[in-house]
């Protein structure tokens, strides 16, 4: 699981819950990103170093491309050069490249992920939750210090640590039966880990409501919450 799109083949990223969460994202420039409350952040979608909104919609629409067409990393950052140089900017970097594509598109899968191991079916099959950390060089002491950890799939762990826990994360969480617990030998944790996720990564994407004081928000988040009241939009469980 060494590259990206290992991680992220294309049968993976073409699953409706990831794009509809995705979708709900609202491009702002990063001082506005920075001027919302942690816990909402996740409703909102920038880049850093772009203040146009021409260019923060394109970032905005190769991403949703990529979920819903599976669409690559290389084809990202194709098609962003090309867009960027022709808007007069430079190309993005591999290593911006990445980290804009991994953290956006593996948010979008674990928050369509966590939807279905949420439905009660499968929460009554598999009670149960493993953190899943990749075990290489690359991997954060604090990842590496959770990985194989199992918790109760209502645990509030996972209000804190459903990943991505940092930028370019490549964590995951697998649901278990009891049986599955048992034949293994893992044992159910119940404390909460003294270990946290990286800065600015300690909410559950998937849990946030946005219910603020709509006088304190920027307007672009403004419409979009009242838009999406408007439509009956599902909440996040």
């Amino acid at each position: 699981m060494d590259g990206i799109d290992t991680i992220f083949s294309r049968e993976d990223m073409t699953f409706q819950e990831a794009v509809d969460y995705f979708k709900e994202r609202v491009p702002v420039t990063a001082d506005t990103f920075y001027k919302i409350a942690e816990e909402y952040r996740a409703l909102a979608f920038t880049v850093s170093g772009y203040t146009k909104a021409q260019i923060l919609k394109k970032f905005y629409d190769e991403l949703l491309s990529a979920l819903e067409d599976g669409s690559t990393l290389q084809e990202f950052r194709a098609n962003m050069d090309d867009f960027l140089e022709a808007e007069g900017y430079e190309g993005l970097a591999p290593q911006q490249a990445e980290l804009i594509f991994r953290t956006n598109i593996q948010t979008a899968y674990n928050v369509g992920h966590y939807q279905q191991m949420t439905d009660p079916a499968v929460k009554k099959l598999r009670p149960y939750w493993q953190y899943d950390a990749v075990n290489d060089a690359s991997t954060r002491p604090s990842h590496l210090a959770m990985d194989g950890k199992v918790f109760p799939a209502d645990s509030p762990v996972w209000d804190v640590w459903f990943p991505p826990n940092g930028f370019k994360c490549r964590c995951t969480v697998r649901t278990l039966s009891k049986r599955q617990v048992e034949q293994r030998g893992l044992t159910v944790e119940r404390e909460f880990p003294a270990v946290e996720p990286d800065p600015h990564f300690n909410t559950n994407p998937a849990k946030v409501r946005f219910q603020p004081d709509l006088k304190d928000y920027p307007e672009p988040l403004v419409k979009a919450y009242r838009a999406r009241e408007e439509a009956g939009a599902p909440k996040s469980p």
